[in-house]
């Protein structure tokens, strides 16, 4: 009754207006907060087996070195004076083979790659995984190996692309045959890879510690294993100390690494600007709905001041405001996490062309800051209401 009493004078142009604007701010803030979820593994994911502050490092190219490169080794006294640098929690150099290794990568029977390769290794204590999977003993003919991540884009990209094959990721490490024949000494034999990781920092094929000092031993037994990268673990990546050292000292961190740490912050930048956006229209809409609610009770007063005369709560009186404002709030937010997930939709399938290897992302973060927008703007609504409603009825007292 009170509801049919007070519609009279509901501007509908008005409430469309405040849904539109709230809709297009609770999509904006919703969908950046979503899309920084996803998109963000992108640049910060870590390899499988180092974590996000661990860099390699490699000396520069004509700083003083020799065109066959000999001076680009270091010395075990520079990697103590490197290790001795604050913002260095520890370091290690790549072992390389000293012998001749030939690798066939074929993914469910298919070849991907057949080519002349080497090995590197660094300390066990350095590769973040479980060691179960992560080690070797003598006599073994299976070997543990962290594969380039370009060689998967390779096959993904290349072979996958143009016959239809299935992608591969992470997840399905399993369907990649990895064949290894190392020769050196007089020796010839042949090993299986399992590969239990990709790396995005690495060049070359990683295998355990143990396995490289006996196979140098083995096959190569009179040449002397040179550390020509350093893997350094930073206390802060940020630190400029880090950049300034390395170019004084005349090195450099390999693979972007840096780059791909500026793309981040710039991403949050972005995204953040995007959600302040989004906020902004968000509280101009809830300004428009407040002006319309306002105008609205200014309409009806003396509807209401009887209303209170007579005997009616100010609850009571406030309730119908009150639905009507919940009802277009709890619109507005399921058509935003609609919109979102449709647009999610839609480039989750670009992003899955182009990282295959990315894990699907959850929903969880937009959901959560969605239902704690629709609660907050609702309780402020629903106060405010009833605020105004108070002071129609003390005026009138």
């Amino acid at each position: 009754m009170i509801w049919k009493l007070l519609r009279a004078h509901i501007s509908i142009p008005q409430f469309v207006g405040f849904l539109f604007a709230n809709l297009c701010g609770m999509v904006i803030v919703l969908l950046g907060i979503q899309f920084y979820n996803d998109v963000m593994p992108v640049f910060t994911q870590e390899d499988s087996f180092m974590k996000a502050n661990y860099v390699v490092v490699s000396k520069q190219i004509g700083m003083g070195t020799t065109i066959s490169g000999a001076d680009t080794d270091f010395s075990e006294k520079e990697i103590a004076e490197v290790a001795s640098q604050p913002f260095v929690q520890k370091v290690c150099g790549f072992s390389s083979t000293c012998y001749k290794v030939d690798a066939r990568m074929g993914v469910s029977g298919q070849p991907v790659l057949s080519s002349e390769l080497f090995f590197e290794s660094v300390p066990d204590d350095f590769v973040e995984m479980d060691k179960s999977q992560w080690g070797w003993k003598e006599g073994q003919k299976e070997v543990p190996v962290i594969v380039p991540r370009t060689y998967i884009d390779m096959y993904n990209f290349g072979y996958a692309q143009s016959h239809n094959a299935p992608k591969i990721s992470q997840s399905v490490m399993g369907m990649i045959d990895f064949s290894i024949i190392i020769k050196g000494d007089g020796h010839e034999d042949t090993y299986k890879g399992r590969v239990v990781g990709f790396s995005s920092s690495l060049s070359c094929i990683l295998v355990p510690q143990s396995f490289m000092d006996w196979s140098n031993g083995y096959y190569a037994p009179k040449d002397n294993v040179s550390h020509t990268r350093l893997l350094m673990q930073l206390t802060n990546a940020a630190d400029k100390n880090v950049e300034s050292y390395l170019e004084e000292h005349g090195m450099e961190i390999e693979q972007d690494q840096m780059e791909q740490e500026k793309m981040a912050y710039f991403l949050r930048i972005v995204i953040g600007l995007v959600m302040i956006v989004g906020l902004v229209i968000s509280a101009l809409s809830f300004y428009i709905l407040m002006l319309s609610i306002y105008l609205l009770v200014q309409k009806n007063a003396k509807k209401l001041e009887n209303l209170l005369l007579i005997g009616y709560s100010p609850s009571k009186v406030a309730r119908p405001y009150q639905l009507l404002t919940v009802s277009l709030n709890v619109i507005v937010l399921i058509i935003a996490m609609i919109v979102v997930i449709a647009v999610r939709t839609y480039y989750m399938n670009i992003i899955a062309d182009v990282y295959p290897e990315l894990a699907n992302g959850t929903l969880l973060p937009m959901i959560v800051v969605g239902i704690a927008l629709f609660l907050l703007v609702t309780i402020l609504n629903v106060f405010i209401i009833y605020r105004k409603i108070i002071q129609i009825w003390f005026k009138k007292a």
